[in-house]
């Protein structure tokens, strides 16, 4: 595991304190939770994207043969 610094509000680490209280988890564990689901989640949206910028962008070509017709 790698040492990472950063910085929080007061509001957020009062949160993160009362959070790690609550759960019986560390502060660091919270964070890393959190950062994988952040993530995550953007790895996912980040895909989603991909496959519907990708979805019909050869619609408009005239050189690839209608395969529709040829079923």
């Amino acid at each position: 595991m790698l040492r990472t610094q950063i910085y929080l509000t007061e509001n957020e680490r009062s949160s993160l304190i009362e959070l790690a209280a609550a759960s019986g988890k560390s502060q660091s564990e919270l964070i890393r939770e959190a950062v994988d689901r952040l993530t995550a989640q953007f790895g996912k949206t980040r895909r989603r994207e991909v496959i519907d910028n990708a979805a019909g962008m050869w619609k408009h070509r005239t050189d690839i043969p209608d395969f529709r017709e040829r079923h």
